[in-house]
């Protein structure tokens, strides 16, 4: 038996695609005293001369920072309230519960819904002012020890990691308990590729941008138009003019009548009114005309 597919995604890398600052260097960093430019120099050294990937070795340096005073994922959660984002946020989620969708889209039950995929750190997002209009956050963790303090990475998420959440959104298995590679045909896994957008801001979202425009979702790259060097700009030219991976740019302003703003709604809108004519069509032709006497 088919599954409605009514529920529209729409799934947001974080660093620089809803912030424009990275989660560390903004609230983890002035929190504990650390100097960002050599904590990161420490995870670029990793990376290049042990092999680490780069998301373990941000984890690492980051417990060898700390030593003895590690905080617990409490504290950081807390920490987590401090984040800023891009103009437009939150705000925009909560203009999209009331008036994106047209009354004939709430009447076929139609919905969106919010998601992050990102390699910072989740209890960050979990204190974070987005966590409310958000289904469910993906991110790195940390496991405690019996005092509660953070002792080793629990979840990494790398960059080419961030399809296995994509997939975990379409099948709507959102428990990490939940095997992802479990098959389940197409017509009741619950957010099918069509009916979601992903939006993030480089080339670290390359392997979700082709996971989208393979299975024949929407993606947005964005990039911030404050960067007087463009560096963001010319990430995102880069991957719509020439490497082909995304058809669509906007600068990261989420405010009302922005571009990406108006990209969202008009994705949205287009989505929606899809998956009412699929419903109508799909009504007219299970129909049976009663015999006529």
């Amino acid at each position: 038996m088919s599954t409605p597919q009514n529920t529209i995604a729409i799934v947001y890398d974080y660093d620089q695609t809803l912030s424009p600052s990275y989660m560390q260097d903004e609230v983890v960093f002035p929190a504990f005293g650390i100097n960002g430019e050599s904590f990161w120099r420490r995870c670029t050294d990793l990376v290049r001369e042990k092999g680490y990937d780069n998301e373990l070795a941000y984890m690492k340096v980051l417990l060898d920072t700390l030593e003895m005073d590690r905080p617990t994922n409490i504290d950081l959660k807390k920490l987590g309230q401090k984040l800023n984002f891009y103009k437009g946020l939150p705000e925009m989620f909560e203009e999209f519960q009331e008036g994106l969708l047209t009354a004939e889209h709430v009447a076929n039950g139609i919905t969106v819904e919010h998601y992050i995929i990102s390699s910072g750190l989740k209890v960050l997002l979990d204190g974070s002012r987005l966590q409310p209009y958000v289904r469910a956050i993906f991110g790195c963790e940390f496991a405690e020890d019996d005092e509660g303090r953070i002792i080793f990475p629990k979840r990494v998420i790398s960059h080419t990691q961030k399809t296995q959440f994509l997939f975990r959104i379409n099948k709507g298995l959102l428990d990490m308990s939940q095997d992802v590679n479990d098959h389940m045909d197409a017509d009741i896994r619950p957010i099918p590729f069509p009916n979601m957008i992903y939006i993030g801001d480089g080339p670290t979202d390359v392997p979700c941008f082709t996971v989208m425009k393979k299975n024949g979702g929407q993606a947005i790259a964005v990039y911030n138009p404050d960067d007087p060097e463009r560096v963001s700009f010319r990430k995102c030219y880069q991957l719509s003019t020439h490497a082909d991976r995304v058809k669509h740019i906007a600068p990261s302003d989420y405010r009302k009548n922005t571009h990406l703003r108006m990209l969202l709604e008009q994705m949205v809108e287009e989505i929606a009114n899809r998956i009412v004519e699929q419903r109508r069509a799909a009504i007219e032709t299970g129909t049976v005309p009663a015999p006529k006497h």
